[in-house]
């Protein structure tokens, strides 16, 4: 058996295994709500930031939740700074591989994940030379909007990998830094009065 044939091997297996992992997930509601997700990651003990850090990576290829939920989470399970850092970090793996999943199967794939509205809608941000860049910089930073989708999506256009990178290394912090300060804000002021 050669090393190539190896690693398909193991390729396959991984495959399998995370599909199974991320169904079993989503059929035990950890992706739907906050508390069961905190009961699971904290389950862990000290590996718990490694699953979170999973889970938050998933959450972005799957976007089954808005990644305000989770990343809310992951300040309430960890603190502001450490909640910041692995929902950053997460978000950003996230995001990479939902960018090559939309470069390797192309809108295909996408119509059959997203409504077709919706990636009409989007990639109408094309019909302008340069304008997709700038509007997905805008909703990669801006809370509310469907940054994940659009990640996908950004991976069907023809904007280079280091453009990509450059918009959700500087775009995500600043999303995610408003969910660390607000929640972190409204805890305390719901606690220290």
């Amino acid at each position: 058996m050669t090393l190539k044939t190896i690693i398909k091997i193991i390729t396959i297996m991984g495959i399998i295994f995370s599909i199974v992992f991320i169904i079993w997930l989503v059929s035990t509601g950890i992706f739907t709500s906050a508390e069961k997700m905190e009961a699971f990651v904290n389950g862990f003990g000290p590996v718990a930031w490694c699953v979170f850090l999973l889970v938050q990576t998933v959450q972005v290829v799957l976007p089954v939740i808005p990644g305000g939920i989770s990343s809310m989470a992951g300040v309430v399970m960890f603190g502001p700074v450490v909640g910041f850092v692995l929902n950053y970090l997460g978000m950003c793996a996230g995001s990479f591989i939902a960018f090559a999943i939309g470069g390797r199967y192309g809108k295909k794939l996408l119509e059959k994940m997203f409504d077709r509205e919706k990636i009409d809608k989007y990639d109408a941000w094309n019909a302008k030379r340069g304008r997709f860049a700038k509007l997905f910089a805008l909703a990669i930073a801006a809370p509310g909007l469907p940054d994940d989708f659009l990640c996908y999506l950004a991976g069907t256009t023809k904007m280079r990998l280091k453009t990509f990178a450059i918009i959700i290394f500087l775009c995500r912090p600043i999303t995610l830094i408003g969910y660390s300060v607000g929640l972190e804000f409204a805890l305390g002021a719901l606690f220290f009065q």
